[in-house]
């Protein structure tokens, strides 16, 4: 499975913003997976260990995964809460016409974003 990318092109504050929470997004999906691959640990351990002490150590090594994820999960939120009012900005920009939104980049890069004359049905790649 490769990389995935955050792609923007005419970079924007919106577009900063968008591709931060695409960040976080990435993130929490991994993490996810590391939760879900400690718990099958536990679950396999809990099936083959022979000795309470086996165990322990298991759950010693889970308990120290989850206190470094509980860390950066802090991190992530904060990241978040950063980003919301620029998020919340940009949320009152896509009311806007779109010709007045996009006269910084010309009528090509409108239509290259996917955005027209019609564009209050085609958002900005930034808001999705």
């Amino acid at each position: 499975m490769s990389m995935p990318t955050i792609e923007c092109n005419n970079i924007d504050k919106c577009c900063a913003a968008s591709s931060l929470l695409q960040s976080i997004a990435l993130e929490e999906t991994a993490i996810s997976h590391i939760l879900n691959a400690e718990g099958e640990k536990l679950q396999k351990a809990v099936s083959i260990a022979c000795e309470q002490k086996e165990l322990i150590e298991i759950n010693k090594s889970v308990e120290s995964m989850v206190d470094k994820i509980t860390g950066l999960e802090i991190v992530l939120k904060s990241k978040l809460d950063l980003i919301k009012p620029i998020l919340d900005d940009c949320k009152d920009c896509r009311k806007d016409n779109c010709k007045d939104s996009c006269k910084d980049y010309g009528k090509d890069d409108c239509k290259n974003y996917g955005r027209d004359d019609k564009c209050d049905k085609k958002p900005h790649k930034s808001e999705y």
